[in-house]
């Protein structure tokens, strides 16, 4: 998958996405990363791309020719048109179905703003999809392009070493990761539930199950209403949402059922 970034810090996205998973991805070419300078398309010998806001306003909007500019020098690299995601307070909500929704692209396009945003004029040309990583402002795209291509480029294939880690974690079936533990088996008092030491396979992906579907009404209950639940699992989130539960009546719930 190759994924473009069209921003005025292209140092800072690859210093970003250069460690850890997406770095090795990168270097065994598994997931290719452009940086698009939109500076270098400037019209004006200082390299400015920003200027003020007509109507009057608070700070400086980006200039479309800039942006558009680099756009252009992009599709000339790819094939055709390719999607364009534009990192704003006013795009959709960012979630796993829509990384894996990007992740079947073979190539994408993600622009970064700065200052006041950027003249709608280009946006209403080139974007394709708004996307927002939360209700809150930053100083600029940069920082949500860098968990964009996180989140999906560990769903290209052969990103991850293991195949089946994208495919358990939390938010798949619109419910959150069950809780994890390694050795010691015993940690500050605290013990590894008895039931991952049975080696019971069955009981183990049952009570994973389970930990999911309670971690979910207790964190996330707002997921459940698109998580496909059992009979039984609907009754553990009745009883669990009847009274104030602790983390240890939670185990003790999964142990009922």
């Amino acid at each position: 998958m190759e994924i473009h970034i069209m921003t005025l810090f292209p140092e800072m996205v690859m210093q970003g996405l250069g460690a850890s998973i997406t770095g090795r991805a990168m270097d065994k070419g598994l997931l290719k990363i452009h940086p698009w300078n939109i500076r270098d398309y400037a019209f004006n010998k200082h390299s400015s791309v920003d200027d003020y806001l007509y109507g009057g306003g608070a700070g400086m909007l980006m200039q479309a020719e800039p942006v558009y500019q680099t756009y252009q020098a992009i599709c000339k690299e790819t094939k055709g048109h390719p999607r364009v995601v534009y990192l704003c307070p006013q795009g959709r909500t960012f979630c796993q179905e829509m990384a894996e929704e990007f992740s079947g692209e073979e190539e994408l396009v993600l622009l970064c703003g700065h200052y006041e945003g950027i003249d709608q004029r280009v946006l209403d040309e080139i974007v394709t999809d708004y996307v927002s990583i939360g209700d809150f402002v930053l100083t600029g795209g940069e920082l949500p392009a860098m968990m964009l291509v996180d989140a999906v480029g560990r769903l290209v294939p052969g990103v991850l070493n293991n195949s089946q880690s994208a495919e358990k974690e939390s938010f798949q079936e619109y419910l959150l990761e069950h809780p994890q533990y390694s050795r010691p088996e015993v940690w500050n008092g605290k013990k590894v539930p008895e039931v991952l030491l049975s080696g019971h396979h069955a009981n183990i992906e049952k009570w994973k199950r389970q930990q999911s579907v309670l971690q979910t009404a207790k964190h996330r209950p707002d997921l459940l209403e698109k998580a496909d639940l059992t009979g039984e699992e609907k009754q553990m989130v009745k009883e669990f949402r009847e009274r104030q539960v602790s983390d240890k009546e939670v185990s003790d719930i999964c142990r009922r059922n």
